[in-house]
C-alpha cells in the first residue's frame, strides 16, 4: 500500500508533500474531508507499534480539553483519533510495509529516501 495522509489546509503537509514528489503511486487522502477509518488507523497502528506514537499532542484541542493533565491510555488515543482528525499527527505516509509519521526533518527525509531509492 501506498498512502498519504494529510491536511489539505495545512502549509507544513503541502511543503512536505512538495518535497516528496514524485508520489507516483500514492494516494493522498485529506483526512479532514475524507475521515480515517478504524480499519486505516488500525492499520497505521500495526506498523507504528502505538497510537500515542501516532497522536499530536500539538492539537489545539489537546491544549483546550486540557488533555496532558490526564494520564490517557492507548485506547483513549485510538478514539480520540477517530473523534477527531486534528489529533492524527500529520503528515502519516505509507509505503508498504513501512511509515513515517510527522514532519520532523529526519522523518521527511527518510520518508524521501524510502520513496525513491
Amino acid at each position: 500500500m501506498k498512502k498519504l495522509y494529510h491536511l489539505s489546509t495545512c502549509d507544513t503537509c503541502k511543503r512536505i508533500i512538495k518535497e516528496l514528489q514524485p508520489l507516483d503511486g500514492f494516494t493522498l487522502q485529506d483526512i479532514k474531508n475524507d475521515s480515517i477509518t478504524s480499519e486505516q488507523l488500525a492499520e497505521m497502528h500495526a506498523l507504528s507499534g502505538s497510537y500515542e506514537s501516532l497522536f499530536s499532542k500539538r492539537a489545539r484541542l489537546f491544549k483546550e480539553r486540557n488533555l496532558k493533565e490526564k494520564a490517557l491510555t492507548e485506547n483513549d488515543y485510538k478514539e480520540l483519533i477517530l473523534e477527531h482528525y486534528t489529533f492524527l499527527k500529520r503528515p502519516v505516509l505509507i509505503n508498504s510495509n513501512k511509515i513515517f509519521i510527522g514532519n520532523s526533518k529526519k522523518t521527511v527525509e527518510a520518508a524521501k529516501l524510502n520513496i525513491h531509492s
